[in-house]
């Protein structure tokens, strides 16, 4: 059960990724950075963030390494980081997550570890990872919806005739 958990979060981790990297494909290098007011976030920060995020709580809080995140300057920057460099940035970091993540067994999973001040388990964790990135690739997916106008084509297989009525 627990290679179902982690092949299911390792596979959602590379999809929001590429769906990220479509996204930032789509948009100019001032759209990546626009803000509707200064206490929003733009598109590049937000790609920072969940660097960021997996870091802290995948790479350090599960696997050991060390913690040098600095939350602040996620979102404190302001266009100093071009499209490609943030998708290099998070491609890289969604590769060394999944990697973690994929060699994790059953009693690792139950470990507990402190995250940010939060004591958890490492199941824990990657719960909150995979569902923290889910909802800012959203933000990102939809940001570039506002933007382009575009359909970026990612339930284009609903409209096969037999897929049928359902949505995964």
């Amino acid at each position: 059960m627990h290679l179902d958990f982690l092949k299911y979060s390792t596979g959602k981790l590379n999809q929001y990724e590429a769906r990220i990297e479509t996204c930032l494909d789509k948009l100019t290098c001032e759209q990546i950075w626009a803000r509707g007011a200064e206490k929003q976030n733009a598109v590049g920060n937000l790609v920072l963030h969940l660097c960021g995020n997996l870091g802290q709580w995948i790479l350090s809080g599960v696997g050991g390494a060390p913690d040098h995140r600095d939350r602040d300057a996620e979102f404190a920057a302001r266009g100093d980081v071009s499209a490609g460099e943030l998708k290099l940035r998070i491609r890289e970091r969604v590769k060394k997550t999944v990697a973690v993540i994929a060699a994790l067994t059953p009693e690792q999973l139950v470990e507990r570890t402190v995250v940010q001040g939060y004591d958890v388990s490492k199941l824990h964790a990657v719960y909150h990872v995979v569902s923290h990135f889910s909802e800012h690739a959203g933000q990102i997916v939809f940001a570039t919806k506002l933007f382009t106008s575009d359909d970026l084509g990612f339930y284009r297989h609903l409209a096969n005739p037999l897929h049928g009525d359902k949505t995964p």
